[in-house]
């Protein structure tokens, strides 16, 4: 038995497309580029980075939707380009978005019309797709059609359809994405309920909170390489010597203080928020007496409305990576 349930070695996509009036000439686009991660079976792995960054093309050549330009990919220690036909018989996916459902059919309608195409025996897949819907808390829905549910339910749903087949490798590409705050505590449950069988998944995302809950390992994924690769905790004890200081500020004064925070080094780096009133000054240091003495006397109404330091968290050390001064 292989000892990876997703396994990848120097993975590339480049993606070609003709340019110019007469289409005569040829551009490159490199989405991924020497991606080489290994995922232990039964754990959750997370594919963390900005838009554009190479997640849904890595997932989608690991599900045998995209062919690699270079490199190799195992599900189980299958070839995702040799065998393809059974690495499939492996793995569900389901994919942030509401299409790949039919609106008009309930939920048991839709999957008991997914379990056809899988050639999934009708005993079999009456007794699992009740045992689905409730495993996704969607069992008081079943026969309520799909146009009638919320995102999260739909989304739930699509991961209900991903495991028909009782896969042992699930991909969920930013599966909460436009869900709300309860859906989304709701999916996570789901997601924790299926590690407890023994899945092992791996989760593409940009709420840092959610694979800070959920991801055993982080990979951080910047225009198309992993530049950071552990744990949750040994992530953030990159940064573990830098403080957080984190001040609302009246948007008259924002200038001002900022000139005062020039003084400081190259190592504190100051994130500037302006879309409400008052505006945030999230300050990044090494130093953080240094910044509370430049502020606090400016601890009133008419300029700074309130000042605090906090300890790092998953977000700062993701900032910090993709901005370029932890790599």
């Amino acid at each position: 038995m292989d000892s990876f349930a997703i396994e990848t070695k120097s993975l590339n996509k480049v993606f070609k497309t003709k340019t110019g009036f007469w289409k005569n000439k040829s551009k490159s686009t490199v989405a991924v580029e020497n991606i080489s991660f290994s995922v232990e079976r039964g754990e959750l792995f997370g594919l963390l980075g900005p838009n554009g960054a190479g997640k849904t093309t890595t997932v989608k050549m690991l599900t045998t939707l995209l062919l690699p330009t270079s490199g190799s990919a195992s599900i189980l220690g299958l070839d995702v380009v040799r065998q393809t036909a059974e690495v499939r018989k492996h793995i569900g996916f389901a994919f942030s978005s509401s299409r790949g459902l039919y609106n008009r059919l309930t939920a048991f309608q839709n999957l008991k019309y997914f379990a056809e195409l899988y050639s999934l025996k009708n005993d079999y897949a009456n007794k699992r797709i009740p045992m689905l819907l409730d495993l996704v808390g969607l069992a008081d829905r079943a026969d309520d059609r799909v146009e009638t549910y919320s995102s999260g339910m739909i989304q739930r749903l699509h991961l209900a359809r991903a495991l028909l087949h009782d896969p042992e490798v699930l991909f969920l590409d930013e599966p909460t994405v436009g869900i709300d705050p309860v859906g989304s505590r709701e999916l996570r449950k789901t997601i924790k309920n299926l590690l407890s069988l023994g899945k092992t998944i791996l989760l593409t995302t940009h709420y840092m909170a959610e694979a800070e809950e959920l991801c055993h390992r982080i990979a951080i994924v910047k225009k198309g390489n992993i530049v950071a690769l552990d744990t949750p905790e040994a992530l953030k004890r990159r940064i573990s010597g830098e403080s957080v200081i984190e001040a609302s500020v009246q948007s008259s004064q924002v200038q001002m203080l900022l000139d005062k925070l020039k003084v400081m080094d190259r190592r504190t780096v100051i994130e500037h928020t302006a879309a409400a009133e008052p505006e945030k000054l999230s300050i990044r240091t090494p130093e953080p007496g240094k910044v509370l003495e430049l502020l606090s006397p400016f601890l009133n109404p008419q300029y700074i409305l309130n000042l605090e330091a906090r300890s790092q968290t998953l977000e700062d050390v993701y900032i910090a990576i993709i901005q370029g001064d932890q790599e």
